[in-house]
C-alpha cells in the first residue's frame, strides 16, 4: 500500500511540476527579452548620441573656419547659432572688431573638416577633437594660403541640441 501512496504523490507532484516549470521558463524568457531589449535600446541611444555629437562638432568647426568678408554677418551668426556659454560670449564680444578686420583685409576662409573624434561623451556633455583645413585669402595673400587647424571643442546639450561651449586650438 505504501508503494501505491507514493505513486499517487509522484503523479500529483509531476503533474504540478510541468505547469510550474513552464511558468518559470516563460518568466525567465520574458525577463531575458526585456533585459536584452533595454541593452539594445541603450546601445542605439549611445550610438545616436555619438553621431549627433560628431555632426554638431563638425558643423561648428566648419562654421568657425568658413568666414567671408562679403557676408560676415551671416557667417558669424552661423557660428553663434551653434554656440553657448563662454565661447558664445567671447565670440559675440569680438564680433564687431572681427567684422571690421575681416572687411579691411577682404578675408575669405573656406573651411573643410578632415576628421573628428570623440574624446569623451555622456548625455549632457562631450569633448571632440576636430582636424580642419582652410584656404585663406586676403589682401596680404591674394593667392591663398592653406591652414590646418586642430581644435578641441567642448559641447553641451541644451534645448535638445549640442552646442559648442568652448573652442581651443591644440597641437
Amino acid at each position: 500500500m505504501a508503494a501505491r501512496w507514493t505513486d499517487g504523490v509522484s503523479r500529483r507532484l509531476s503533474g504540478r511540476a510541468l505547469p510550474v516549470g513552464l511558468a518559470l521558463a516563460t518568466t525567465l524568457t520574458a525577463a531575458s527579452a526585456v533585459w536584452l531589449g533595454l541593452g539594445l535600446h541603450q546601445q542605439h541611444e549611445t550610438a545616436q548620441r555619438r553621431q549627433d555629437v560628431l555632426a554638431a562638432a563638425r558643423q561648428s568647426a566648419l562654421n568657425f573656419t568658413s568666414l567671408d568678408y562679403r557676408h560676415y554677418d551671416r557667417d558669424s551668426a552661423n557660428v553663434l547659432k551653434g554656440a553657448t556659454g563662454g565661447f558664445k560670449k567671447q565670440f559675440t564680444a569680438q564680433t564687431a572688431q572681427l567684422t571690421k578686420l575681416v572687411a579691411e583685409n577682404r578675408s575669405v576662409s573656406e573651411g573643410q573638416v578632415l576628421d573628428a573624434g570623440i574624446i569623451r561623451c555622456d548625455a549632457r556633455s562631450a569633448r571632440v577633437l576636430v582636424v580642419a583645413d582652410s584656404k585663406v585669402t586676403n589682401t596680404a595673400v591674394p593667392g591663398g594660403q592653406a591652414r590646418t587647424y586642430r581644435l578641441q571643442l567642448e559641447l553641451v546639450r541644451r534645448g535638445g541640441r549640442w552646442l559648442t561651449s568652448d573652442v581651443e586650438f591644440v597641437g
